[in-house]
């Protein structure tokens, strides 16, 4: 039972993440449509990619390090998209 509620967490957490980021891609979308996008925020949007794809490898690598079963290692993964994506959510609804 432990582990089906330890997927069922990743698959919220994975559904909460999916949710924010179309709506960051939408409202971006929407700042670009409208020529209103900074081009501070434009190369933020390139490099924050590559720079929570770094970490998640490496929160990843870490729970897979310390025997970390199979759902953790991908709750590790999932982490750093899932925060910023609710700080970009967060940011751009201002």
């Amino acid at each position: 039972m432990k582990a089906i509620n330890e997927w069922m967490a990743f698959a919220t957490a994975y559904t909460r993440m999916s949710m924010a980021a179309g709506e960051v891609i939408a409202r971006r979308t929407q700042r670009m449509a409208m020529g209103a996008m900074t081009p501070h925020e434009a190369m933020a949007m390139v490099l924050e990619k590559g720079t929570a794809f770094a970490t998640a490898t490496e929160r990843a690598a870490v729970a897979a390090a310390r025997g970390g079963d199979p759902v953790r290692v991908a709750t590790a993964a999932l982490k750093p998209y899932g925060t910023k994506t609710r700080s970009n959510a967060r940011k751009l609804r201002r």
